[in-house]
């Protein structure tokens, strides 16, 4: 665990908000590379001179600014990219839709293993990740579960993994009517409805967008700079990005819970030790 901001203020929080994908789910684990491939193929089409390698640095470079918003927020930057070079777009769900059709090639073993049985939850989750929401719930916290990726689709692979139970507060993700979500709105929402104070809510997200969102309003905020891949050790490149977005800490994933809690929640730390 790494402490960027050391907060005076901690222990007081009355509902957590939390990412799905890369925070708490594995299950889509290289879906980055699924997206860039498809948009440069996209804009290779295009009245181009670009390379292929310059494309991908193009692309890379927006889908990763917008990592944690919704999808189609990447795919309407592509719409823009295609203009950019003289070709003529689909619509963004469009894109949207066909991503999402190569990446359930990907995954659709992975959520079938799981509600078939053939494979273990924990093995598509971030290590630590059910230990760190049962601990949550424990202390009396309202959990949100607030994702990008559809919502039928999050909802459906909480319930794979087993999670769906401990988001007592609901679980949100991306609508066609794009418009109508954002973890911001969700944020909004969580405070108005428990009439919080900023330092109240707690925030956990391996994305940039989540973790401003959670520092906008004053929470604290978790970032969680998850290897999806090794399944151990830090992202750099996530670490960087979660530093930049104002996380209060930084853990690679939820084996250090222990030192987690007693950091977050100091006063029954000291409870515990006197």
């Amino acid at each position: 665990m790494e402490v960027i901001k050391d907060r005076t203020i901690r222990g007081k929080f009355k509902a957590a908000i939390l990412d799905f994908d890369g925070t708490i789910s594995l299950i889509r684990a290289g879906w980055q590379p699924v997206m860039y491939s498809y948009f440069v193929e996209v804009l290779a089409a295009t009245p181009t001179s670009e390379s292929e390698e310059e494309l991908y640095r193009v692309v890379r470079e927006f889908v990763d600014l917008l990592t944690g918003k919704q999808t189609i927020y990447q795919c309407l930057q592509l719409v823009e990219e295609v203009k950019k070079r003289g070709g003529t777009p689909l619509a963004a769900l469009d894109y949207k839709h066909e991503y999402l059709r190569r990446l359930w090639e990907r995954i659709a073993d992975r959520v079938h293993g799981l509600e078939d049985g053939s494979i273990a939850p924990v093995d598509m989750m971030v290590p630590g990740a059910v230990e760190l929401l049962r601990e949550l719930r424990d202390r009396g916290l309202t959990l949100y579960l607030a994702s990008g990726t559809d919502e039928p689709d999050v909802i459906r692979e909480a319930a794979a993994l087993g999670v769906s139970e401990f988001f007592n507060g609901g679980i949100y993700g991306a609508l066609d009517r794009y418009e109508d979500f954002s973890k911001e709105k969700v944020i909004q929402e969580i405070i108005k409805s428990h009439n919080l104070q900023g330092e109240e809510l707690l925030g956990f997200g391996d994305g940039f967008v989540e973790i401003e969102n959670v520092k906008a309003v004053g929470g604290c905020a978790v970032g969680v700079a998850s290897d999806e891949i090794h399944r151990a050790g830090i992202d750099e490149w996530k670490r960087q990005r979660l530093v930049g977005a104002g996380a209060d800490v930084i853990v690679p994933d939820y084996r250090c819970l222990e030192e987690l809690l007693a950091y977050l929640f100091p006063e029954e730390s000291l409870s515990q030790g006197g």
